[in-house]
């Protein structure tokens, strides 16, 4: 993924968020199902994009990922919240939540 289209994904109004993961990564696997469950309950009102660190280094390095899995929610290009490892559903919930105050 280009670094530009990454930013335009980013500079939404409605809360993207991204996972940064690679393929040889055993405990990223495990955020999957819990992307799936907050997807499925946000719907439209939230975008969920996987970035692969080894791919996209640029990106990763822009965001000082250093460790992963890394989960980030941006909203309007702006980090509203970061997760290193692997953060049950009800962590993520509530930084989701935070945001509609």
């Amino acid at each position: 993924m280009a670094k530009g289209r990454f930013e335009n994904i980013i500079n939404s109004d409605k809360p993207v968020l991204v996972d940064f993961y690679a393929d040889w990564c055993a405990p990223c696997k495990m955020v999957a199902p819990i992307l799936k469950e907050i997807k499925d309950e946000w719907k439209d009102g939230i975008r969920v994009v996987k970035v692969n660190v080894d791919r996209n280094p640029a990106i990763a390095n822009s965001y000082n990922i250093q460790n992963i899995p890394t989960l980030i929610v941006f909203k309007d290009g702006v980090v509203a919240w970061k997760g290193v490892g692997v953060k049950p559903a009800s962590e993520i919930r509530k930084a989701l939540a935070n945001l509609q105050k």
